[in-house]
Protein backbone atom coordinates (compact mmCIF):
# COMPACT_ATOMS: atom_id res chain seq x y z
CA UNK A 1 0.00 0.00 0.00
CA UNK A 2 2.63 2.56 0.73
CA UNK A 3 4.57 1.53 -2.30
CA UNK A 4 1.44 2.16 -4.22
CA UNK A 5 1.21 5.54 -2.56
CA UNK A 6 4.95 6.45 -3.07
CA UNK A 7 3.91 6.02 -7.28
CA UNK A 8 0.75 8.25 -6.95
CA UNK A 9 2.03 11.14 -4.44
CA UNK A 10 4.73 12.29 -7.55
CA UNK A 11 1.82 12.30 -10.14
CA UNK A 12 -0.74 14.38 -7.74
CA UNK A 13 1.67 16.35 -6.75
CA UNK A 14 3.01 17.26 -10.36
CA UNK A 15 -1.03 17.89 -11.55
CA UNK A 16 -1.66 19.71 -8.22
CA UNK A 17 1.25 22.34 -8.88
CA UNK A 18 0.46 22.83 -12.84
CA UNK A 19 -3.66 23.28 -11.74
CA UNK A 20 -1.93 26.29 -9.12
CA UNK A 21 0.08 27.66 -11.32
CA UNK A 22 -2.00 27.51 -14.40
CA UNK A 23 -4.40 29.12 -11.70
CA UNK A 24 -2.45 32.24 -11.76
CA UNK A 25 -1.42 33.18 -15.01
CA UNK A 26 -3.96 35.54 -15.72
CA UNK A 27 -3.58 37.81 -12.49
CA UNK A 28 0.58 38.36 -13.93
CA UNK A 29 1.01 41.93 -15.36
CA UNK A 30 4.31 41.99 -16.83
CA UNK A 31 5.22 40.12 -19.95
CA UNK A 32 8.43 38.97 -17.87
CA UNK A 33 6.66 37.26 -15.48
CA UNK A 34 3.89 35.96 -17.39
CA UNK A 35 6.20 34.12 -19.69
CA UNK A 36 7.83 32.77 -17.11
CA UNK A 37 5.80 31.14 -15.41
CA UNK A 38 4.07 30.16 -18.29
CA UNK A 39 7.64 27.94 -18.86
CA UNK A 40 7.02 26.49 -15.74
CA UNK A 41 3.56 25.74 -16.34
CA UNK A 42 5.11 23.67 -19.66
CA UNK A 43 7.26 21.51 -18.00
CA UNK A 44 4.88 20.83 -15.08
CA UNK A 45 2.12 19.49 -18.05
CA UNK A 46 4.46 17.68 -19.78
CA UNK A 47 5.59 16.26 -16.43
CA UNK A 48 2.50 15.49 -14.95
CA UNK A 49 1.23 13.54 -18.59
CA UNK A 50 5.10 11.88 -19.08
CA UNK A 51 4.29 10.85 -15.35
CA UNK A 52 0.69 9.21 -15.84
CA UNK A 53 1.74 7.53 -19.36
CA UNK A 54 3.99 5.87 -17.62
CA UNK A 55 2.29 4.66 -14.22
CA UNK A 56 -0.94 4.14 -16.82
CA UNK A 57 1.61 1.93 -19.54
CA UNK A 58 3.07 0.29 -16.41
CA UNK A 59 -0.04 -0.83 -15.36
CA UNK A 60 -0.64 -2.14 -18.42
CA UNK A 61 2.76 -3.68 -18.89
CA UNK A 62 2.56 -5.17 -15.67
CA UNK A 63 -0.05 -8.54 -15.06
CA UNK A 64 -0.47 -9.21 -11.48
CA UNK A 65 -1.26 -7.13 -8.21
CA UNK A 66 2.01 -4.83 -8.26
CA UNK A 67 2.02 -2.12 -6.66
CA UNK A 68 1.95 -0.05 -10.18
CA UNK A 69 -0.82 -2.15 -11.24
CA UNK A 70 -2.91 -0.71 -8.06
CA UNK A 71 -1.77 2.75 -9.02
CA UNK A 72 -2.24 2.28 -12.36
CA UNK A 73 -5.76 1.25 -11.57
CA UNK A 74 -6.53 4.59 -9.69
CA UNK A 75 -5.79 6.59 -12.25
CA UNK A 76 -7.90 5.35 -14.40
CA UNK A 77 -10.31 8.15 -13.72
CA UNK A 78 -7.33 10.57 -14.75
CA UNK A 79 -6.62 9.07 -17.99
CA UNK A 80 -9.22 11.14 -19.96
CA UNK A 81 -8.39 14.43 -18.04
CA UNK A 82 -4.84 13.94 -18.78
CA UNK A 83 -5.07 13.23 -22.69
CA UNK A 84 -7.24 16.50 -23.05
CA UNK A 85 -4.44 18.44 -21.39
CA UNK A 86 -1.67 16.93 -23.24
CA UNK A 87 -3.82 17.53 -26.85
CA UNK A 88 -5.43 20.75 -25.90
CA UNK A 89 -3.49 22.32 -23.32
CA UNK A 90 0.14 21.72 -23.71
CA UNK A 91 -0.44 23.13 -27.43
CA UNK A 92 -1.79 26.76 -25.91
CA UNK A 93 0.37 26.88 -23.17
CA UNK A 94 3.33 26.83 -25.78
CA UNK A 95 1.70 29.28 -27.64
CA UNK A 96 1.34 31.53 -24.79
CA UNK A 97 4.96 31.12 -23.95
CA UNK A 98 5.47 32.00 -27.52
CA UNK A 99 3.16 35.10 -27.69
CA UNK A 100 4.89 35.79 -24.34
CA UNK A 101 8.54 35.87 -25.60
CA UNK A 102 8.28 38.64 -28.47
CA UNK A 103 7.87 40.79 -25.53
CA UNK A 104 11.18 39.51 -24.68
CA UNK A 105 13.21 43.14 -25.67
CA UNK A 106 10.99 45.27 -23.82
CA UNK A 107 10.19 42.75 -20.32
CA UNK A 108 9.42 45.60 -18.18
CA UNK A 109 6.09 45.76 -20.54
CA UNK A 110 2.44 45.26 -19.26
CA UNK A 111 0.95 42.34 -20.24
CA UNK A 112 -1.43 42.74 -22.80
CA UNK A 113 -5.42 41.45 -22.04
CA UNK A 114 -5.11 39.62 -25.08
CA UNK A 115 -2.08 37.53 -23.52
CA UNK A 116 -3.77 37.41 -20.13
CA UNK A 117 -7.08 36.80 -22.01
CA UNK A 118 -5.04 33.69 -23.51
CA UNK A 119 -3.90 32.43 -20.05
CA UNK A 120 -6.90 32.37 -18.76
CA UNK A 121 -8.90 30.42 -21.84
CA UNK A 122 -10.67 27.65 -19.87
CA UNK A 123 -8.71 24.74 -22.15
CA UNK A 124 -5.20 25.73 -20.43
CA UNK A 125 -6.17 25.24 -16.54
CA UNK A 126 -9.32 23.26 -16.35
CA UNK A 127 -7.55 19.79 -17.66
CA UNK A 128 -5.32 20.16 -15.87
CA UNK A 129 -7.31 21.24 -12.45
CA UNK A 130 -9.74 18.49 -13.37
CA UNK A 131 -6.56 15.95 -13.35
CA UNK A 132 -5.58 16.74 -10.38
CA UNK A 133 -8.97 16.55 -8.81
CA UNK A 134 -9.03 13.03 -10.68
CA UNK A 135 -6.56 11.90 -8.42
CA UNK A 136 -7.43 12.30 -5.29
CA UNK A 137 -9.40 8.93 -5.14
CA UNK A 138 -6.46 7.51 -6.02
CA UNK A 139 -4.76 9.07 -3.69
CA UNK A 140 -7.27 8.47 -0.27
CA UNK A 141 -7.40 4.50 -1.95
CA UNK A 142 -4.02 3.95 -1.93
CA UNK A 143 -3.88 5.87 2.32
CA UNK A 144 -6.56 2.89 2.96
CA UNK A 145 -9.30 4.48 3.02
CA UNK A 146 -12.25 2.69 1.37
CA UNK A 147 -14.63 4.67 -0.67
CA UNK A 148 -17.09 2.26 -1.29
CA UNK A 149 -17.39 1.50 2.67
CA UNK A 150 -20.76 2.62 3.16
CA UNK A 151 -23.98 1.92 0.46
CA UNK A 152 -24.56 5.82 0.18
CA UNK A 153 -21.18 6.90 -0.57
CA UNK A 154 -20.37 6.83 -3.90
CA UNK A 155 -23.34 8.68 -5.72
CA UNK A 156 -22.72 11.69 -3.53
CA UNK A 157 -19.22 11.65 -4.24
CA UNK A 158 -19.76 11.64 -7.90
CA UNK A 159 -22.38 14.46 -7.35
CA UNK A 160 -19.40 16.34 -5.58
CA UNK A 161 -16.55 15.86 -7.70
CA UNK A 162 -19.13 16.71 -10.87
CA UNK A 163 -20.17 19.81 -9.33
CA UNK A 164 -16.90 21.05 -8.50
CA UNK A 165 -15.79 20.15 -12.20
CA UNK A 166 -18.65 22.39 -13.41
CA UNK A 167 -18.05 25.05 -10.99
CA UNK A 168 -14.19 25.19 -11.67
CA UNK A 169 -15.10 25.65 -15.88
CA UNK A 170 -17.41 28.34 -15.44
CA UNK A 171 -15.30 30.21 -13.42
CA UNK A 172 -12.40 29.83 -16.22
CA UNK A 173 -15.13 30.66 -18.63
CA UNK A 174 -16.20 33.59 -16.75
CA UNK A 175 -12.30 34.99 -16.14
CA UNK A 176 -11.81 34.33 -19.58
CA UNK A 177 -14.61 36.19 -20.87
CA UNK A 178 -13.87 39.35 -18.81
CA UNK A 179 -10.29 39.22 -20.09
CA UNK A 180 -11.56 38.94 -23.74
CA UNK A 181 -13.94 41.97 -23.50
CA UNK A 182 -11.39 44.10 -22.18
CA UNK A 183 -8.69 43.15 -25.37
CA UNK A 184 -11.72 43.97 -27.76
CA UNK A 185 -10.90 47.63 -29.02
CA UNK A 186 -12.97 50.34 -28.82
CA UNK A 187 -14.67 50.17 -32.17
CA UNK A 188 -18.70 51.24 -31.78
CA UNK A 189 -17.38 55.05 -29.71
CA UNK A 190 -15.03 55.49 -33.01
CA UNK A 191 -17.51 54.24 -35.60
CA UNK A 192 -20.14 56.69 -34.20
CA UNK A 193 -17.75 59.40 -33.81
CA UNK A 194 -16.66 59.27 -37.10
CA UNK A 195 -20.09 58.89 -38.18
CA UNK A 196 -20.86 62.59 -36.40
CA UNK A 197 -17.79 63.73 -38.30
CA UNK A 198 -19.07 62.74 -41.71
CA UNK A 199 -23.09 64.71 -41.25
Amino acid sequence: MESQLTILLPVAAVWLAAGVVADGLPRLRSTRMLRRRTGWLLVLALTGVALTAAVLGGGLLSAGTAPVDRAAAGLTLAAGPALVAAVCSVRRIRRLWAGAGAFASAPATPAPHGLRAAAAHPLVGLPLQVTALATVPALIAAAGADLGAGPGVTGPAITVGALAVIAIGVRHALRHNRFAERAQPAVAGSTRAAGALHV
